[in-house]
């Protein structure tokens, strides 16, 4: 069985709904291969819950080397390959992922997280009772990309110009959006990112950048391409998903009025409606890797050299995992989603990530009561990013409430 969604089409799931094609493709053949077309290899696509969490934990096996998003590897392979921490294999990745983490120590977050905190209820409290608004340009475009920008001590000035690159760098609110398009925004970043590094090099301050560009990794510098390239990661990571998850959460919540009265009447506590929205959301849809040996996997045989995509849409709905998982259920215990990944590569922004949501549902349980959709969410075009582009709402103040 072969299931008949071109999963390379960025269209593809506006155009079809994705929950129930991965219910039909984890019923009927949980690891398949999705044949070759024109000029582009064929790849295994890997549904179940199980499966995904054995292909993250499958480092020895599944490289990153090559890439670790399924467009990038149809095009022959990532050229920031062993450079960048998201597309590096052991012993590098490591040594690489130990100085990222000392990016995210509670002391370097401190003050981010306050600052996240702060901005999500100015945000809130000015778009409360202005009447219908876009919520993606209003609120959602400026929690993430400026708290990764603070994180990074990223220019003011710049950062308008920045959220406009990253925004095209991964995907498109038109379904005509090129690819060179996005390779030239990704291409602005890296630039904008080595300029920055030699900069912090020369004059190292206490910020994020200076503390990478000034590393010894295994006992010696960061070239000024690593440098960039590991900033961008942060960059690119921290602001998509997190911005994706937040318009998918009010979303839910104009959808399911009844969860959202409970989160606001205090009856559901932040910390599970957390995990839940980011399973919900899972704005990452898949991730890939390619084999280094022949193995089998789900019962089909993968050979050396095969691409391999793991999709957390699906596994993240998986009902032998998940009761009821396209009922959002923000008291949901356990939850053991995999919205962040698994394993060797678990996002090392994913406690950032959390407490920007957790900083949105606060401000958003003290400022609004009602929330109505007032139109059609715009959804994005793209094979990897799952979410909208736009999302007409209204918010009641809760005091009117």
């Amino acid at each position: 069985m072969s299931p008949s969604l071109d999963l390379t089409d960025p269209a593809t799931f506006v155009r079809n709904d994705p929950y129930e094609f991965w219910h039909r493709v984890r019923g009927e053949s949980p690891v398949y291969w999705h044949p070759a077309a024109a000029e582009r290899p064929g790849f295994w696509v890997v549904a179940g819950y199980d499966d995904v969490l054995a292909c993250y934990d499958d480092w020895k096996r599944l490289s990153s080397a090559r890439g670790n998003v399924l467009d990038v590897l149809l095009r022959g392979g990532d050229s920031a390959g062993g450079k960048m921490l998201a597309v590096s294999d052991r012993p590098w990745h490591r040594h690489l992922r130990n100085l990222m983490l000392r990016a995210f120590s509670p002391r370097v977050l401190g003050d981010v997280v306050r600052k996240v905190e702060e901005r999500a209820q100015e945000l809130i409290g000015t778009v409360t009772e202005l009447g219908s608004f876009d919520f993606a340009a209003e609120v959602a475009e400026h929690i993430p990309m400026n708290t990764i920008c603070d994180l990074l001590s990223i220019p003011a000035q710049d950062r308008k110009q920045l959220l406009l690159w990253s925004k095209e760098a991964l995907a498109s609110e038109h379904q005509e959006g090129a690819r060179l398009d996005a390779l030239e925004a990704r291409n602005e970043i890296v630039l904008y990112l080595m300029e920055l590094g030699f900069e912090r090099r020369a004059k190292p301050g206490d910020d994020v950048i200076s503390m990478i560009a000034t590393a010894e990794v295994d006992g010696r510098a960061l070239t000024p391409e690593e440098i960039a390239l590991n900033c961008y990661s942060l960059l690119l990571g921290g602001d998509e998903s997190s911005r994706m998850t937040a318009i998918s959460s009010v979303l839910a919540f104009t959808r399911h009025p009844d969860q959202w009265r409970g989160l606001r009447e205090g009856t559901i506590g932040l910390d599970t409606a957390v995990e839940e929205l980011l399973r919900w959301a899972t704005p990452g849809m898949h991730f890939a890797r390619t084999a280094l040996s022949d193995f089998s996997l789900g019962g089909r045989q993968v050979r050396a050299g095969d691409i391999v995509t793991f999709w957390n849409t699906s596994a993240n709905n998986d009902e032998t995992v998940f009761a009821e998982p396209r009922t959002l259920d923000l008291s949901r215990r356990p939850n053991k989603h995999l919205t962040f990944g698994h394993g060797p590569h678990f996002c090392v922004g994913a406690a950032l990530g959390r407490a920007e949501l957790r900083a949105l549902l606060r401000a958003l349980v003290t400022s609004v009561g009602d929330i109505e959709l007032d139109g059609e969410p715009q959804r994005i075009y793209s094979n990897f990013l799952y979410g909208y582009g736009s999302l007409p709402v209204v918010f009641q103040s809760r005091s009117a409430s």
